[in-house]
């Protein structure tokens, strides 16, 4: 969808459903948040959940620190990191989280199979047993909304139980963005084709 085609209730600017918030509107720790994303310290910018969070400072300083620990500090690998926050994303049908992300999955070596097994939803019997296993648990989480005593003695056996604590936090964490991102419409940024195949809204 082009930005020409964008809904009718979506700011041309901020490519949500509000306004994006001026600099000299925020308070201090607004600013802070402001100045990171403009400057590049984040996979969206302005323009995707940190625009949306300058509405709410206090809660995006916090979260952001959360999740910059749950993300890059917890001792979870890259590949787990994206495989989770890819397959929160798919489940949610989240095409802004899946579209930032698929990329950033492929930086990180999760392999083109382990991928489209989240994107076209296929069996995870020929994957990597981690990448499976992360799969399987983001979906028991999100769509069965049940984890099974077999598949949690598998999560807590291959990652621990204070890493498993962490893993689902982040999952979480990231379930969040999607609720921001489907509430306010987010819309994809100029140029960029979803890579989800789902119905654009």
């Amino acid at each position: 969808m082009t930005k020409k085609n964008w809904p009718s209730d979506i700011d041309p600017q901020s490519g949500f459903r509000l306004p994006l918030l001026k600099r000299e509107e925020l308070d201090e720790v607004g600013q802070r948040r402001y100045d990171r994303a403009a400057s590049g310290q984040n996979i969206a910018g302005l323009q995707g959940p940190t625009g949306i969070m300058l509405y709410s400072p206090k809660t995006s300083e916090a979260q952001s620190s959360v999740s910059r620990y749950l993300r890059n500090e917890s001792g979870i690998t890259p590949r787990v990191r994206e495989i989770a926050l890819l397959i929160t994303s798919r489940c949610l049908d989240q095409q802004f989280e899946w579209t930032a992300h698929e990329p950033e999955a492929v930086k990180a070596g999760v392999p083109r199979e382990t991928i489209d097994a989240m994107k076209f939803d296929r069996a995870t019997d020929t994957l990597d047993p981690t990448d499976a296993l992360v799969i399987e648990l983001g979906r028991a989480v999100w769509r069965d909304h049940k984890v099974s005593p077999e598949l949690f003695a598998r999560a807590k056996a291959t990652f621990g139980p204070h890493m498993l604590v962490d893993l689902v936090l982040m999952m979480g964490g990231h379930a969040s963005t999607a609720a921001l991102l489907t509430t306010f419409n987010m819309q994809l940024h100029k140029g960029v084709e979803p890579m989800l195949p789902i119905a654009n809204k």
